[in-house]
């Protein structure tokens, strides 16, 4: 149980860290800069949902927001390369050279932020709190029991030597 709200609180921590960051990025400037901000709400409501009423329905509808979110991440990640990749001709280290450059190359630099403004991992705080959310749930079995089942005890009948 104390793990489980320990988890809890760290996903409560990476919500608020992550719209934090949003907000300050200006982050709404168009529909896909919207998605992550969304996500924020469906793992709010993941969160919210087991306290306002907890079942086995709930519990498999939190790890479906959470999956959602991992989805949205991933999408994430991918807006952010293909927005460096895009602009990497206008990088001055590569001006001249960037329509020749080898592709995986040209990738590679995107996906590293060597060429472009957007920080590729930064849509992982998404999916590592959509993590942290799954893992909230890992101690509370759909089937409504809390933990592991019960171990089965054995007797043995002890007989005389």
């Amino acid at each position: 149980m104390t793990l489980r709200r320990g988890l809890i609180a760290l996903t409560v921590l990476s919500i608020l860290g992550t719209a934090f960051e949003l907000a300050t990025e200006r982050h709404w400037q168009t529909w896909e800069q919207l998605l992550p901000w969304g996500a924020l709400v469906l793992l709010a409501a993941g969160v919210a949902l087991p306290v306002l009423h907890d079942s086995p329905r709930v519990i498999v509808a939190v790890r479906g927001l959470a999956v959602a979110v991992v989805l949205v991440a991933l999408f994430g990640v991918y807006a952010h390369v293909a927005a460096n990749y895009e602009a990497g001709f206008l990088d001055q280290r590569y001006a001249g050279t960037w329509e020749t450059l080898p592709v995986l190359s040209s990738w590679w630099y995107a996906l590293t932020k060597s060429v472009g403004p957007a920080p590729p991992l930064a849509p992982g705080m998404l999916a590592q709190t959509a993590f942290l959310l799954l893992l909230s749930t890992s101690a509370r079995r759909a089937s409504g029991r809390n933990g592991p089942p019960a171990p089965a005890v054995v007797y043995r009948q002890s007989h005389p030597s």
